[in-house]
C-alpha cells in the first residue's frame, strides 16, 4: 500500500512538473518542434476577372500532391485540373506545383515545378503546359533545356507562344509545334537578358525583366550589361578538401551600376529596336515599365543615380525615340512606383508621390497631377484602382501607425473615404482584392494573434469563407503564459513622438526594476513597432519575459511608417546618425517615465539594419546600452550596395561626410559594454566583410568581445541542420550571462 501511495504520489509529481512545463516555452519548442508552427496564407488567383479563384488543395488521390480548384465565393468547388492529370508520360508521380498561371481563355495552365533557388527566391525551375480541353501536358524548353533552368515563363495574350528566359536569353516556344525562336543571342554571366543581376533584384524587386505586347506581336525586355561589376569573392571552407571562390556581381556604394537597356523584339525574332533613353546608362536606372493598350509605345520609369529624379519616359517603339511626359523631383530620395498603369485609354496614367509631404496616389494625364486619395494622411500602398467602377481601394492608418486597414474613395476626387475593415478588428490588416472589387482575400493578425485568412464581400466586408484559421497555433499558445504587448508613446528630445511597445514578464511586479532588451531595426526599409504577428521572434521574445527580461522597442524616424513626409525623409544623409539619436531619446524617456526600468540592465539586439543600429547604439551611447547582440551587420556603409546606400546617403563621391558619420565602425573605440557579433561567412547581402573590418577595429582599441561565425550561412543564417536553433542559444545564453534577469526589489535597494 505504501509502495502504491509513493508510485501515485510520483507520478502526479511528474505530471504537475509536465504541467509547469508545458506553460512555459523552450528554445527546443519554438525553433526545433512544430508545435508553433503557422499555417501559410492559400495560393488564392483571381479567375473569371474576379467573379471566382483558383487555389491548390491535396489531392484526393495522390498523398503529398495538389488538385487545382476552381471557387466560387461563398458557393461550391470544382476540380480543374487533378494530380493525376499531371503525371508525364512514362512517369507513376504527378508533378508537384509551386505556382501556375492561365492563358486569357483559360483553356491552358502554365505549370511550374522543380524549382531552384536564385538569391533570395526560387525563381529558376521547369515549365509544363497542360491544355484543359486535350488533356494534354507538355514541357517546354526543348530537348536542349536542362532541368530547373527556365525563368518567368509567361502565355502570349492569345495563348499561342510562351516566352520565357533560359541562361539569360529570352525565348519565344510556340504550342502548336514547340518551335522555339531565340529572341536574344548574346546572354553570359554578364550580358542579362531577361532578368537581372543581383543588386537589381534585391533593390528594386526586378526579376521578370520581359513584357508580352498587348497584342501579343512583340516582347520588351531588359538587357543588363554588368561587364564592369567587379566580383565580390565569399570563401567557401567547408564543402571541399581545398576551398573556393564564390563570386557575386556587387556593386558597392560608390561604384557604378550595371548598364541598362529595354528593347524591342517581334515575337518572330530579329533584330531588336533599343529605346534611347538620354545620358550615361551607368548612371541611371530603369526598374519599371509598362505597355500601352494599342502596342505602340512603352512607359518607363527613368530613375537618375542618386534617385532624387524619376523622369517618366513615353518610348516609340518602332524607332526607339524617347520624350519625357512627367517628371517627379525630390530632395532627398524617392521610391520606385509600383502603382503605376494606363488609364483613360492610355491618355492618362497612375502615379504615387510624396511631394504633397503626404504619400498619396495621383491620375497623371498631359503632366498635370490630379490627387486621387485624401489630403493630409499616407496612403501606404494602393490594393485596386478600378477605372470601370471608379473607386480606389488603398491600405492607409490615419491615427496608429502600427496598424494598417483597407479603405476606398472615390476617384473623381469627391466625397469621403470610407474605412471598408470592420471597427471592431484592430492590428494589420492586407487584401489581395478581386479585379472586379466585389471580393478580397483578406488576412490579418495582431502581435499576439497569428494569422486568420478569409474570403470576404465588399463593400460590406462580409466573410464568406474562413480558409485559414490557424486553430492549432491558437491553441499551442493558450498553454503558455502569453504575455501581451502593450503600445505606448514617448518623446525625442526635440518633442517628436515616438512609438514603442513593450513586453512584461507574467509575474510582473512594478515594486522591482527589471531588465530590459530593445529590440531595433531603424532603417528605412522596415518597422519594429507594429501591431502584427512575428511568429518565433515573438515567441522568443515572449520566452524572454518568463525568464525575467522585459522586452521593448522604439520607432526612430526614418522608418516607412504612415506620418508623413518629414518623419520619413528627414534621415536623408543621416543613416545611423539621427536614427540612433531617437533611439537614444527613447531609451531615456523610458528610463524616466517607468520606475521599473532597471538603469543598470540596458541591452540591444538586432539584425542586418538592426544589427548596424546595434552597434551605434553600443558605440555611440555606451552610457545607456550595456549589452549588445548584433546579427549580420553593416558596420561600414561603403561596404553595402550602391542602389539602397546610396538612395538613403547619397553618392559617396558627393557626401563623403554622410559615410564617415554614419557607419559604426568608426565609433568601435567607444564600446564600453559587452557586444556579441554573428554573422555567416556566406552572406550575399551583408558580407562577412563588414564583421571582419569590425573586429579589426575592435583589436586596434583593445576592446574585448564576443563573436560567433556560421560558415557558409547567407543572410537569413538558417541553412544547414540545427542553424536557427543554434543561433537563438548563442544569443540566449549570451543575454542571460551578460545581462542578468530577473526583478531587483528597488524600494529595499534604496532603504539599504
Amino acid at each position: 500500500m505504501k509502495k502504491t501511495l509513493t508510485l501515485l504520489l510520483f507520478a502526479l509529481h511528474v505530471f504537475i512538473i509536465q504541467a509547469q512545463d508545458k506553460s512555459k516555452l523552450s528554445l527546443e519548442r519554438i525553433f526545433t518542434s512544430t508545435e508553433f508552427s503557422s499555417d501559410a496564407s492559400p495560393q488564392l488567383e483571381w479567375f473569371d476577372g474576379g467573379e471566382s479563384y483558383t487555389t491548390l488543395e491535396p489531392s484526393i488521390e495522390y498523398e503529398n500532391q495538389l488538385d487545382l480548384v476552381s471557387n466560387q465565393p461563398g458557393k461550391g468547388s470544382t476540380i480543374l485540373i487533378r494530380a493525376a492529370d499531371l503525371i508525364p508520360e512514362g512517369e507513376n508521380i504527378p508533378l508537384q506545383i509551386e505556382s501556375y498561371d492561365w492563358s486569357g481563355d483559360k483553356s491552358k495552365a502554365l505549370i511550374y515545378t522543380n524549382s531552384v533557388r536564385v538569391w533570395r527566391l526560387n525563381t529558376k525551375g521547369d515549365y509544363w503546359v497542360y491544355d484543359l480541353k486535350t488533356k494534354k501536358l507538355e514541357k517546354l524548353g526543348g530537348a536542349d533545356a536542362k532541368p530547373s533552368t527556365l525563368m518567368f515563363a509567361k502565355f502570349s495574350p492569345d495563348g499561342s507562344n510562351v516566352a520565357y528566359v533560359r541562361e539569360h536569353n529570352v525565348y519565344v516556344e510556340r504550342l502548336t509545334d514547340h518551335k522555339i525562336t531565340p529572341l536574344t543571342t548574346d546572354g553570359t554571366d554578364k550580358i542579362i537578358n531577361g532578368t537581372f543581376d543581383w543588386v537589381y533584384e534585391e533593390e528594386f524587386s526586378c526579376r521578370d525583366g520581359f513584357r508580352w505586347s498587348p497584342d501579343g506581336k512583340k516582347v520588351a525586355y531588359w538587357r543588363i550589361d554588368a561587364t564592369d561589376i567587379r566580383n565580390f569573392l565569399m570563401i567557401n571552407t567547408t564543402d571541399s578538401v581545398y576551398s573556393y571562390t564564390v563570386p557575386v556581381q556587387y556593386p558597392k556604394a560608390g561604384e557604378k551600376p550595371s548598364e541598362a537597356k529595354i528593347g524591342v523584339v517581334d515575337v518572330s525574332g530579329g533584330e531588336t529596336t533599343w529605346m534611347k533613353f538620354p545620358g550615361d546608362p551607368s548612371n541611371n536606372y530603369l526598374p519599371r515599365m509598362i505597355w500601352a493598350k494599342d502596342s505602340k509605345s512603352l512607359l518607363v520609369q527613368h530613375v537618375n543615380r542618386p534617385q532624387n529624379l524619376n523622369r517618366v519616359t513615353k518610348c516609340d517603339i518602332s524607332t526607339g525615340e524617347t520624350n519625357i511626359v512627367y517628371q517627379d523631383e525630390e530632395t532627398a530620395w524617392l521610391d520606385v512606383v509600383n502603382d503605376f498603369q494606363f488609364l483613360n485609354d492610355g491618355r492618362s496614367f497612375t502615379w504615387v508621390t510624396q511631394k504633397s509631404g503626404w504619400k498619396a496616389a495621383y491620375v497623371i494625364t498631359d503632366g498635370k497631377e490630379k490627387r486621387i486619395s485624401p489630403d493630409g494622411l499616407d496612403m501606404m500602398s494602393v490594393s485596386l484602382l478600378s477605372e470601370d467602377s471608379d473607386w480606389l481601394y488603398y491600405i492607409a492608418s490615419p491615427d496608429n501607425a502600427a496598424q494598417r486597414y483597407l479603405y476606398r474613395v472615390k476617384m473623381n476626387g469627391k466625397g469621403k473615404a470610407q474605412r471598408l475593415t470592420p471597427d471592431d478588428q484592430p492590428g494589420w490588416h492586407s487584401y489581395e482584392v478581386a479585379p472586379n472589387g466585389k471580393y478580397a482575400l483578406h488576412s490579418y493578425s495582431t502581435a499576439v494573434q497569428p494569422w486568420i485568412h478569409e474570403l470576404v464581400s465588399l463593400p460590406d466586408h462580409k466573410v464568406l469563407q474562413t480558409l485559414v484559421t490557424n486553430d492549432a497555433l491558437r491553441n499551442a499558445l493558450e498553454t503558455i503564459n502569453q504575455p501581451n504587448v502593450e503600445f505606448f508613446n514617448v518623446e525625442a528630445s526635440d518633442g517628436t513622438s515616438l512609438e514603442c511597445w513593450m513586453m512584461k514578464p507574467v509575474n510582473f511586479d512594478p515594486n522591482k526594476k527589471y531588465p530590459v532588451l530593445f529590440y531595433v531595426y531603424g532603417e528605412p526599409a522596415g518597422q519594429t513597432v507594429i501591431d502584427r504577428w512575428s511568429g518565433n521572434r515573438y515567441l522568443w521574445h515572449s520566452m524572454l519575459t518568463e525568464r525575467g527580461y522585459i522586452v521593448m522597442s522604439v520607432e526612430n524616424r526614418g522608418t516607412p511608417g504612415p506620418k508623413g513626409r518629414e518623419w520619413r525623409k528627414s534621415v536623408y544623409g543621416q543613416i545611423g546618425v539621427q536614427s540612433s539619436k531617437d533611439q537614444a531619446d527613447g531609451a531615456r524617456a523610458i528610463m524616466e517615465k517607468f520606475d521599473f526600468v532597471d538603469e543598470d540592465r540596458i541591452g540591444i539586439w538586432g539584425w542586418s539594419g538592426g544589427g548596424a543600429m546595434t552597434l551605434n547604439m553600443m558605440f555611440r551611447y555606451p552610457e545607456i546600452y550595456k549589452t549588445g547582440m548584433s546579427v549580420a551587420p553593416v558596420t561600414n556603409q561603403l561596404l553595402y550596395d550602391n542602389i539602397y546606400q546610396e538612395r538613403y546617403s547619397g553618392v559617396p563621391q558627393l557626401m563623403p561626410e554622410s559615410y564617415e558619420k554614419g557607419s559604426p565602425v568608426n565609433f568601435a573605440q567607444n564600446l564600453k559594454g559587452n557586444l556579441l557579433l554573428v554573422h555567416g561567412t556566406g552572406d550575399d547581402n551583408v558580407h562577412y566583410q563588414n564583421t571582419e573590418q569590425l573586429v579589426n577595429k575592435l583589436i586596434e582599441h583593445n576592446k574585448i568581445f564576443s563573436m560567433m561565425s556560421y560558415p557558409n550561412r547567407t543572410h537569413g543564417i538558417r541553412e544547414g541542420v540545427n542553424t536557427s536553433r543554434h543561433l537563438q542559444e548563442i544569443l540566449t545564453r549570451y543575454l542571460n550571462d551578460n545581462l542578468p534577469p530577473g526583478g531587483r526589489d528597488w524600494k529595499l535597494e534604496e532603504k539599504n
